[in-house]
Order: C-alpha cells, then sequence, then structure tokens
C-alpha cells in the first residue's frame, strides 16, 4: 500500500493543482475530501488549461478513479457544469465516485452566504459567497441535506420543506427579501439528481478496499492549513479542514491508511481575502509578484495579496499537518530579484517568537524579522534537474529546509507539467 496527502502549507493559492495534477501520473485513485467550489486547482497540460473547482484533479488520467469525499459539499449545478465542461473537451468523466454523504448545496445556503456579507460590511469575513459556509452550518447543526436524501425523492421532499419553512422566515424577516420557491427548487434538484446519480456511491468502500488491495492513492486537499477552521487564522478560516487530519474524517479511512504527507509551499505567501499577514508587500514588489505570479483567485478571480516567505508559518504547518516533505511552486517568479527575503520570527511586543501566535490580535502586531539573501537572474522555468538552477536559488531552497526541518521533494519552475524538478519519488 502507498498513500499520500497532499496538503497546503499556506493560506491556499500554492499551486495544489499543478502538483496534483503532476503526482496523479502514478496514482491508482485521487480522493479530494472538504471543501466546495470556493477553491480551485488549475492545471496546465500543454497548451490547455483547466480549471477544476470539485472534481479531483486525476480526472485527466482516463486510468485514474476519481473520488469526491464525505467531506465535501457539493452544489450539483457546478459539478454538473464542470462534468459537461470536461466532457466537451473529451475528457472521460466515467471514473468519477462521489460519495453518498455529501452535502447539498442549495440556494438558500448562496442567498444566505451573499446576504450576510453584506450585511457585516466593513466586518465581512470575504468568503467566496458560494454558499459552502452556510451549508457545513446546516451539517453541524444535523439539518443538512446529503446527496442520498436527494437521490429518494419522498425524503428530499420531506427535508427541503422543513428547511424552506425556516430558512424563507430567515430570508424574509432577517434579510427583508424574498422567498425561495419550494417547487422551483425541488423540481430542478431532482433533475440534477437524475443526472449525478450514476456517479453517487458508497465511496467509503470504494477507497478501503482500494487501499486493501495496496493501489496507490493519492488525498488532495483544497484550500490551505492557515484556513483550517480549527487551526487557522479564525475567523478569517474556511468552514472545513484542509489540513492532514480532515483526510481521515473527509474520506473515511483511518489515519493508520496513510504513509506520507506533502506541503505544497509557493516560493513566496499569498493570501486572498481579510485578515492579518505579517509578512505583506505593499509596494512595488509584491505587485510585481502579483503581475509575474498571475496571482488572481481559480474561483474568484480576486488579485492576491503578496509577501514574503514565512518561516514561522511553515513551521506551524510541518507541526500540524507532520509534513514529510515539501513541494516548492512558482519559484520562478522570484527570478530577477537582487535579494530575497524570509521571515524568520517575528517581533511582537518587545521580545522575538518563533511561533504562529493563535491571537488575531497578537498576530495583527507581529512585525517580521527578515532573512536577506541573495537573489538569482536566470530564467529557470526550462530548468530539468536541481544541479542546474543557479547557486543562490538552491541555497534558497536548502535554507527553506534548514528552517523547516523537512526536505524538500519537488521543485515546480513553471506551470506545465515538464516545468517540475523531482528529488524524490512520492508514490
Amino acid at each position: 500500500m502507498s498513500s499520500l496527502v497532499v496538503i497546503g502549507a499556506q493560506w491556499g493559492d500554492e499551486g495544489k493543482g499543478k502538483i496534483i495534477d503532476f503526482l496523479a501520473q502514478r496514482a491508482e485513485v485521487v480522493v479530494r475530501y472538504q471543501g466546495g467550489n470556493n477553491a480551485g486547482h488549475t492545471v496546465e497540460v500543454g497548451e490547455e488549461t483547466y480549471k477544476l473547482h470539485l472534481i479531483p484533479s486525476g480526472i485527466l488520467y482516463p486510468e485514474t478513479l476519481c473520488i469526491v469525499g464525505n467531506g465535501v459539499v457539493i452544489n450539483p449545478e457546478v459539478m454538473l457544469d464542470e462534468l459537461n465542461s470536461l466532457k466537451d473537451r473529451g475528457i472521460d468523466t466515467s471514473n468519477l465516485r462521489i460519495s453518498d454523504r455529501c452535502h447539498v448545496i442549495m440556494p438558500y445556503h448562496v442567498r444566505i452566504d451573499d446576504l450576510e456579507e453584506d450585511r457585516k460590511g466593513e466586518a465581512k469575513i470575504g468568503t467566496t459567497r458560494r454558499g459552502i459556509g452556510p451549508c457545513y452550518m446546516d451539517k453541524t447543526e444535523r439539518i443538512g441535506i446529503r446527496v442520498c436524501d436527494l437521490l429518494d425523492r419522498d425524503i428530499f421532499r420531506e427535508k427541503l420543506s422543513a428547511n424552506l419553512a425556516v430558512k424563507n422566515l430567515i430570508l424574509e424577516k432577517i434579510y427583508g427579501e424574498a422567498v425561495i420557491s419550494f417547487e422551483e427548487v425541488f423540481e430542478k434538484y431532482c433533475g440534477y439528481a437524475e443526472q449525478l446519480r450514476e456517479y453517487v456511491e458508497d465511496t467509503t468502500i470504494t477507497l478501503y478496499n482500494a487501499l486493501r488491495e495496496g493501489k496507490k492513492v493519492l488525498f488532495e486537499g483544497a484550500q490551505g492549513t492557515l484556513l483550517d477552521n480549527d487551526l487557522g487564522t479564525y475567523p478569517f478560516v474556511t468552514s472545513s479542514h484542509p489540513i492532514a487530519g480532515g483526510v481521515c474524517i473527509g474520506s473515511g479511512v483511518g489515519p493508520t491508511y496513510i504513509n506520507r504527507v506533502t506541503g505544497v509551499v509557493k516560493a513566496y505567501t499569498t493570501r486572498v481575502g481579510k485578515g492579518p499577514f505579517p509578512t505583506e508587500l505593499l509596494d512595488e514588489t509584491g505587485d510585481a509578484m502579483r503581475e509575474k505570479g498571475h496571482e488572481y483567485g481559480t474561483t474568484t478571480g480576486r488579485p492576491r495579496r503578496c509577501g514574503w516567505l514565512d518561516a514561522v508559518m511553515l513551521r506551524f504547518a510541518v507541526r500540524t499537518n507532520g509534513l514529510s516533505s515539501l513541494a516548492i511552486t512558482k519559484l520562478d517568479i522570484l527570478s530577477g530579484l537582487d535579494k530575497v527575503k524570509i521571515c524568520t520570527g517575528y517581533e511582537y511586543d518587545g521580545t522575538v517568537i518563533k511561533e504562529f501566535p493563535a491571537s488575531l490580535d497578537a498576530l495583527e502586531k507581529c512585525k517580521p524579522i527578515y532573512e536577506e539573501m541573495e537573489g538569482w537572474h536566470e530564467d529557470i522555468s526550462n530548468i530539468a534537474s536541481y544541479q542546474e538552477l543557479p547557486l543562490n536559488a538552491r541555497k534558497y531552497l536548502e535554507r527553506i529546509e534548514q528552517l523547516t526541518d523537512v526536505k524538500i521533494s519537488i521543485v515546480s519552475v513553471g506551470p506545465r507539467r515538464n516545468q517540475t524538478i523531482v528529488l524524490e519519488n512520492h508514490i
């Protein structure tokens, strides 16, 4: 048996899609275990670019089984649009499996998400307004509608009727908005159910059997460690668990089936939305990183905030995920800089701290302590081996290893599959 978890070690947007797609070449099963269409993976294959939001990146390999685990929340309309888009481009989607335990995003989730963000004004979280949070809220409140419910018209009718009775009161009395029609939603979602039925099964059994048979399984996370609902920069987090620990709950396998965990790390740091960001660069260097790195959200198109690499954050990710290796992405974006910096600690309240604080008030007051290194000007986008990298680029990577005490196994020097330097086999 060989299983690998690939997670984001920062605030998401680390380039996981490219790394997962690259590793999926050798995987027999790829599993998505949390989040919804608030996340996105961009994969470039030759001249083709694919933007995936719900379907695992392994779908681009026709022999790979792709599982959407029970921890994922699904908007059926988005799922079907994504499936149809892939089919239109000649991609075989017959190997997709969707857990019957996935929770379903309903129209009232999207409406409430949007209205609540507007109501909060300047205090808004900065959600994608896709209904993800409200769907997870219903899941926790134990009133959610799961895919297995959606496939049974009688059960779906009963649950939708009960939920709309409450949600329409909220829309009408709290937000002053029009109510949602039961019949319109019921018929539309029953139509979605029939289109998705062929893909639905108890994926916990499928995955268990695959692991028992010794198949190579790749678990792909969405978002990143610092967006974890428990361990991230709360409340500026997502509503699920992108960390490695979320794999077991979100896919239905025990921890003894996990062999390795690789953390994807962008060679600098980016963040979308609000919240403290100690190494953020509000200058020409930050702007240059954004434009050269095309730092705009896959799902929303929002510009990402950019800054130097934060080793304090990375050490936190190493510890909380049990990282066994690092995959460094977008190293090519730093080419051309005279100097590069790494944050090695924070100055807080007159003292130096080396660990990532829980309090956002404390994090807001943290000033980064930088270690400055010589940059490099060579174009590295076509380099195929580690030894060919400029000396200063290698020194930068080696310093990351020293600061995190974790070895680098992959270095990405561009968005395409062939722009990948492999230092160590994964699966």
